[in-house]
């Protein structure tokens, strides 16, 4: 049977001040009346059950998450007493799917992405389903057609076309690369031969704890014991203690860049990872100046500026170009949008002044 599970613990500071410590990205509606966690959800829900559908997120967001998706059974909802990155995530999702259903195949995907169409990407996951079935020791991702040469995404390698299902190509994975920089990225992109790396899995849930053990044991050994617990009176207890010693690194580090038997399936849909305000452009029109409007606005020589503000706050601009200008409750940020990546360093530096009621 396919479960699915959603990664949801994700603070989201690029996109600080409407990402909050107690409302990170994923809670927020960027792309339409759905948050993105509502989002992915939905997805998904046509082709898995909510009973078969688990959220791993942060212990602070457990009940906003399971306010947010009412159908999915509370249990299923678990919050990480501390953050340790998507290798502890995935191995403990795995270890409790196994728990439940041993021959589970799983989906693994984050929390805050935009795709579109979801029907096609419901396409893509039932080919990835079935080849997990077919092929049990495959570890299988979805890469996405580049379409400029980012440097802050990871590529895929793609290899020898493996098979072709329901149209959709399937591929060996050469191998992984970290965030290029620009030159790199420019020759992965003439070369035709990568995908952008989505973060997105299919596997049998028994193969990837499988993989956990070969690469990383002490991390595999300690999820099973916090399911061996999860029905026991005791899962509290050992779910902190043992989660806490836990390593911090992601799955691809762990376990993606050293598997023996990795496919790729070529995403038949629309994907943005949301990263920073200006995906807000990808998903919003323009008006005339090139500006990106989530505000009441009125403004005088002002172009190429995203511009988000709370209903009934008025933002009015004179004489600016190419500003991030973000007004959220008590906090307004104004920023060139060359300087987006900076954002992450400013609320590092609310924090280094005491300044931490406005994270």
């Amino acid at each position: 049977m396919l479960h699915a599970l959603i990664m949801a613990g994700g603070g989201g500071t690029r996109f600080w001040p409407r990402s909050r410590a107690q409302r990170p990205k994923q809670f927020l509606a960027l792309a339409g009346d759905r948050t993105l966690l509502q989002q992915a959800f939905d997805r998904i829900e046509a082709a898995i059950a909510p009973g078969q559908t688990w959220v791993i997120t942060s212990a602070a967001y457990r009940d906003e998450t399971a306010r947010q998706l009412p159908d999915v059974p509370p249990q299923q909802i678990i919050g990480e007493p501390c953050g340790r990155d998507t290798a502890a995530c995935i191995g403990l999702g795995a270890a409790l799917i196994v728990r439940a259903d041993p021959a589970a195949v799983m989906l693994v995907m984050p929390a805050d992405h935009v795709i579109e169409p979801a029907q096609e990407f419901r396409r893509a996951a039932h080919v990835a389903a079935q080849l997990a079935e077919e092929n049990p020791d495959s570890l299988i991702t979805f890469g996405i057609p580049p379409n400029f040469p980012s440097v802050h995404y990871g590529y895929i390698h793609r290899g020898a076309e493996f098979t072709r299902r329901q149209g959709i190509g399937v591929f060996h994975v050469r191998g992984f690369r970290e965030k290029p920089p620009h030159d790199l990225a420019e020759r992965f992109f003439s070369s035709g031969e990568y995908f952008w790396n989505s973060g997105i899995f299919v596997w049998k849930a028994s193969t990837i704890l499988k993989e956990l053990h070969r690469h990383r044991p002490a991390l595999a050994a300690a999820v099973e014991r916090i399911a061996d617990a999860w029905a026991t009176p005791h899962r509290l207890a050992v779910f902190q203690r043992e989660y806490q010693d836990l390593e911090r690194l992601s799955i691809d580090y762990a376990v993606m860049e050293h598997a023996r038997e990795v496919l790729a399936v070529q995403a038949p849909y629309r994907w943005d990872d949301v990263g920073s305000w200006l995906a807000l452009e990808r998903m919003h029109p323009q008006d005339a100046a090139g500006n990106t409007l989530l505000a009441t606005h009125c403004g005088l020589k002002t172009s190429g500026c995203v511009i988000v503000a709370d209903p009934g706050h008025l933002i009015a601009t004179v004489g600016v170009r190419d500003l991030l200008i973000i007004q959220d409750g008590n906090v307004t940020l104004v920023a060139d949008r060359r300087d987006e990546a900076a954002i992450k360093q400013l609320v590092a530096a609310l924090k280094d002044q005491n300044l931490e009621r406005y994270l």
